[in-house]
């Protein structure tokens, strides 16, 4: 199947050779600039979100990067692209398997992710194709079509989910194309998803009858999408609990402050006692994501303790006097 190459380095604005911290902070930039909550006055800032999110998910991870880069520096974004055979990156083809020419091939929109994306990295699938079954299957009647009804394939795609929506649960359509090769016939679908709140990373979400068509007059298939959470520019995600860095100043750490700090909700204020270390987890609860017992996770603030890398006279003064009238010796135990 022939899809548009999509330019993940090009979408970032960094170069080729640019360090996972360099992605890193691409990703955030741009994350913060066109994320639903903030650029609600944008039309394009939703379709410009999930393109970052999507080089981000695959750039951001070292073995998804390799494959990607193993496509060549040569290709435009945008230009028709099918991958050299063998390349080890493809995970789906069409339901008719290894011969993208052979079954059903699916489109999909409105999921957040590209057909570029949902092809070499995504988890888009389907089994054997009921042409490839008729044709090639023993037992079959003349002219290889199967007198009994025979069920069509199971569809599985990826949906990219905001946190919000995790949260408040959503309804949003997408559609479906799909194309039989055997007439070159073309039938389009589009469906409203339910996204339930509290859904989790990995969930898969059932459309019962929504796969593949089946043939002899049997059912369809059914259709999965399965949840990947969009990378939020503060967040990270591990189960119902989220992990918020946060900057701070030596002495905030060591003499205690009141901070303020994001939630998804809003801000709150958080107290670091005197004397936390760099690393170190602080939970607020209950402001994390909806938890299968039908309460909220936590979320938890790592301390990232931020030295100045510019000192005035009077700072560096002040350091100078804290050095020597201090009894503290770190290699002291």
């Amino acid at each position: 199947m022939t899809v548009q190459f999509k330019d993940y380095y090009e979408a970032l604005g960094v170069s080729r050779t640019a360090s996972q911290d360099e992605i890193k902070a691409a990703f955030r930039k741009l994350a913060r600039k066109y994320h639903p909550d903030v650029a609600r006055d944008d039309p394009e800032a939703e379709s410009r979100f999930k393109e970052i999110n999507e080089a981000y998910e695959v750039l951001s991870n070292p073995d998804s990067r390799k494959k990607y880069d193993q496509l060549g520096a040569n290709w435009k974004h945008g230009q028709d692209f099918r991958p050299p055979p063998g390349w080890e990156g493809a995970r789906w083809k069409s339901a008719g398997g290894p011969d993208a020419g052979q079954g059903f091939d699916f489109h999909f929109s409105g999921t957040g992710f590209s057909d570029f994306f949902e092809q070499f990295f995504g988890g888009r699938h389907g089994g054997f194709s009921i042409f490839e079954e008729e044709m090639g299957a023993p037992g079959f009647g003349a002219y290889g079509r199967s007198e009994r009804p025979r069920r069509g394939q199971d569809v599985e795609a990826d949906i990219m989910v905001t946190l919000h929506e995790a949260i408040h649960g959503a309804t949003r359509p997408i559609s479906l194309r799909q194309t039989d090769p055997r007439t070159g016939g073309v039938t389009t679908q589009t469906y409203r998803v339910r996204i339930p709140s509290g859904v989790r990373e990995g969930q898969r979400i059932r459309m019962s009858g929504k796969g593949e068509a089946g043939a002899s007059g049997g059912p369809a298939g059914d259709l999965y999408l399965r949840v990947r959470f969009a990378r939020h520019p503060d967040y990270r995600v591990r189960g119902s609990d989220l992990y918020y860095d946060l900057d701070v100043a030596p002495w905030e750490a060591v003499l205690g402050s009141r901070v303020k700090v994001p939630v998804l909700t809003g801000n709150i204020a958080v107290t670091i006692p005197p004397g936390t270390g760099n690393g170190s987890h602080l939970r607020v609860r209950k402001h994390g994501l909806p938890s299968r017992d039908k309460g909220r996770g936590n979320l938890y603030v790592v301390i990232n303790i931020v030295l100045p890398d510019r000192l005035t006279v009077e700072e560096k003064r002040l350091w100078e006097e804290l050095k020597s009238k201090s009894r503290f010796n770190p290699r002291q135990t």
